[in-house]
């Protein structure tokens, strides 16, 4: 059995700018930010910083609050972007129409159900109460929300969280490429959540002095990757999925196809759990690249990793200086967790469908907030100031982790 076309049908989102994919993309176009000023005051001290959170998210109205209420929040905006991307699909919630058997999910998460335990922690521990909820272990899992996409939508093939760090959900993505490709499923439904707004998360997120400052003013600009003057990440919740289909199986049923999803390549930096290596990274793009048989010449657009932490972005430039520095046109790169903020395992998921979005529409987004590029970030075509309208064949979306491990994705325009 040859490898098969991979087709990308259905996109689901929930995001600070709502779950409308039109609407997402215009912002992220425009370069607005979604960052504001988040308090988490549930224990004595107080904190506020730069977050991007989804306040309009109403799991009891999109899931019903029976389904919503055995769910921790990473699992509720899951499901909730999983449905939506089953729905832009065309295939229907109910099951018993067609054998789903072999049909799968793949999931990203870094955090799980953290919510959920630190709820119990507070229980025993404040509240000196000597039991928590039976519920407890079911939310917390991290195999949460991909369990319940499985359960929901009735789909009886591989149902597999992946845990990477910022690279969960790509990782989680690039398998479900994989076996539809092979000809293991024709459909697999595939993205991340992550809700990193739990106390002890942004504690530990904080003492590693990553994190960018802001206030209630500067917030909404904290986050600005390859700029001279960045400071640090901006933490963010929210889910999203794609749904990848056998390109035949697409075309048979007649279903609109948003774009191919062609290359997967990932690789560990086998250095340091922290301190990312340029080496690992180009080995990564080059492995996506010759997975999608394409050359670097090819590519037009790069969702970089771009999480505006000081050392983070240099080694990432360099990376794409030593794969894209020889062609006579560079690939126009972009971060915009400059807008949406850093989603860390679902990070992957939500930039897969930027960067399908902007081959659909054929314009790329800027990075946000840069006005002056560190030198350590030059000589790559950063898209800055305005959106960028051009002819878009192929592009790549960069997912590099902690632990050093680093996974790309390629996509190309659809065509028949």
């Amino acid at each position: 059995m040859g490898q098969r076309r991979v087709a990308i049908t259905g996109l689901g989102l929930v995001s600070p700018f709502g779950d409308k994919l039109s609407d997402f993309f215009q912002h992220i176009l425009n370069g607005e930010s979604a960052v504001g000023l988040f308090r988490i005051d549930e224990l004595p001290r107080v904190l506020a910083i730069p977050f991007v959170s989804c306040p309009g998210f109403d799991a009891n109205a999109i899931l019903g609050k029976a389904l919503a209420g055995t769910m921790d929040r990473y699992a509720q905006l899951g499901t909730a972007a999983a449905f939506a991307a089953w729905d832009d699909a065309g295939l229907g919630r109910e099951q018993g129409v067609e054998n789903r058997e072999n049909w799968g999910v793949t999931w990203g998460t870094a955090l799980g159900g953290t919510l959920a335990y630190e709820k119990g922690y507070r229980e025993l521990w404040q509240k000196g109460r000597e039991r928590i909820s039976p519920l407890s272990v079911i939310l917390g899992m991290n195999n949460a929300a991909n369990a319940h996409i499985s359960i929901q939508l009735g789909l009886g093939g591989v149902s597999m969280s992946c845990t990477v760090a910022c690279a969960s959900s790509t990782i989680a993505i690039g398998e479900a490429f994989r076996r539809v490709r092979s000809g293991e499923a024709p459909i697999m439904l595939t993205g991340g959540s992550d809700v990193p707004q739990a106390y002890g998360v942004v504690r530990a997120w904080e003492a590693l002095r990553v994190m960018a400052s802001g206030d209630a003013t500067t917030s909404a600009s904290a986050c600005r990757p390859f700029s001279a003057d960045r400071s640090g990440l901006v933490l963010g919740e929210g889910g999203a999925a794609l749904v990848l289909e056998d390109w035949q199986h697409a075309v048979a049923r007649g279903a609109s196809i948003h774009a191919e999803i062609v290359g997967y390549g990932t690789t560990c930096d086998h250095a340091h759990l922290v301190r990312p290596e340029a080496a690992g990274q180009v080995r990564a793009l080059r492995a996506a690249l010759t997975d999608a048989a394409l050359r670097s010449d090819e590519i037009d657009y790069i969702n970089a990793h771009g999480t505006a932490t000081i050392e983070g972005d240099p080694v990432e430039a360099e990376a794409l200086r030593e794969v894209f520095g020889a062609c006579v046109t560079k690939p126009a790169v972009s971060a915009t967790k400059s807008m949406h903020g850093h989603l860390l395992g679902a990070a992957g998921a939500l930039e897969a469908i930027v960067t399908v979005l902007a081959l659909r529409a054929q314009a790329i987004p800027p990075t946000a907030h840069l006005d002056r590029i560190d030198p350590a970030c030059a000589g790559v075509d950063h898209v800055i100031s305005a959106r960028r309208d051009r002819p878009l064949r192929a592009a790549l979306s960069n997912s590099f982790a902690f632990g050093g491990s680093n996974a790309v994705l390629a996509f190309r325009a659809a065509f028949r």
